[in-house]
């Protein structure tokens, strides 16, 4: 295995001190040694992998330097954009080193949402003409000083980017140090209860990627209720927002639930404006907001250090509160102007989940044809 320190280490002596990406589970001790050692101007956890492309873009832009970016392969479709159209040597040229966390490798167990992107990780990489070298639990220190002088002899001479694909257990273990607790009254899983068991018989969840939906399905089977309500949006972190939305607009008679994370809703943030501006009455969009990329080992969001509720008023949401206490919670639960316009609710929640949590038993087509059923 590879130590953090080590690799860590290595880029800074190749010249490589600026960092910006995505926590990713098989990353996630090489990213919390970054989160622990880079100077804070060195290291942005980003929106999303295209912002974290474009970061590091400005970066060397500014010092001449070689930055690196770092994300999980769901990752590469938000980052193709800004490398063909501005990284690439046919545009601007910029150099760069990608590290990619392989989920859904081929021949490895993971869950459903990663298998088809598992498939084409190496495959975009060829199809943007970006080389690349593989490491994974086999790989020493010594394997990763030969990838990284490939690398970097690619970089300097073609000025453009190079990536490395990691397997899972590649990295040796690192704990976060810096691992800020984040306070609140309530866990997530306390929360998502109150809000699943004070909705009508006939209203629809959709669930943000990660814990949030492996919560709300265990908690269906803890009360002894199907999961025909819900939708489990396993995959395209950010985007359960606007699939809440657009069942909303079409079934005007059912209340609309959207269970959204902070690092999923800052992801892809503009939907907020279109949430707004299209105001469907019979829709909750809840951010359950803990500070951290809880699924992906507890890395730091802006979520706490960013007003919510102000940018949801300014997108249009008809009714903004804020939850800081199970009180507070239960009394907009049972408040009316929850219920008759558009509404925002903002869930402080802290960070972690229950060890045993397990995940759905159903497969996603299994799960959206049970949703379509309910919904008919």
């Amino acid at each position: 295995m590879i130590s953090p320190k080590y690799f860590y280490d290595s880029l800074i002596a190749n010249g490589t001190d600026f960092f910006a990406g995505v926590p990713d589970s098989l990353l996630k001790n090489f990213c919390a040694y970054i989160t622990d050692n880079a100077p804070a101007d060195k290291h942005i956890i980003s929106a999303n992998e295209g912002s974290a492309t474009a970061l590091a873009t400005g970066y060397h832009f500014a010092t001449g330097k070689i930055p690196l970016i770092y994300m999980q392969n769901s990752g590469e479709g938000n980052m193709i954009n800004p490398l063909l159209s501005i990284v690439d040597p046919d545009v601007y040229s910029v150099p760069m080193m990608i590290v990619i966390g392989w989920r859904g490798e081929p021949g490895v167990h993971d869950e459903p949402q990663h298998i088809k992107q598992g498939k084409v990780t190496c495959d975009l990489l060829d199809a943007m003409k970006i080389p690349y070298s593989i490491l994974g639990a086999d790989n020493c220190n010594k394997c990763l000083d030969k990838a990284l002088a490939k690398a970097y002899e690619y970089i300097k001479a073609n000025n453009a980017p190079y990536a490395l694909v990691i397997k899972k257990g590649a990295f040796e273990d690192y704990a976060l140090q810096n691992n800020t607790t984040v306070e609140a009254d309530m866990s997530r899983e306390e929360a998502i209860e109150k809000i699943m068991l004070s909705a009508p018989e006939t209203a629809a969840f959709v669930a943000t990627t990660g814990m949030a939906s492996r919560e709300l399905y265990e908690l269906r089977d803890k009360h002894g209720q199907g999961h025909s309500k819900d939708f489990l949006t396993v995959g395209g972190m950010g985007h359960a927002s606007q699939i809440a939305l657009s069942i909303a607009m079409q079934k005007k008679d059912r209340l609309i639930y959207c269970i959204d994370g902070d690092g999923a809703s800052i992801m892809q943030m503009g939907g907020m404006a279109t949430i707004g501006t299209r105001n469907p009455s019979n829709m909750v969009h809840i951010v359950l907001n803990n500070g951290a990329h809880d699924s992906v080992g507890g890395q730091p969001t802006v979520g706490r250090q960013i007003d919510l509720c102000g940018i949801a008023k300014a997108c249009g949401y008809g009714n903004v509160v804020k939850a800081s206490t199970k009180e507070e919670l239960d009394a907009i639960l049972k408040d009316k102007n929850t219920f008759d316009k558009l509404t925002f609710i903002e869930v402080l929640v802290r960070k972690g989940a229950r060890k045993d949590l397990g995940r759905p038993k159903t497969t996603p087509q299994e799960n959206k044809k049970a949703m379509m059923e309910f919904l008919k």
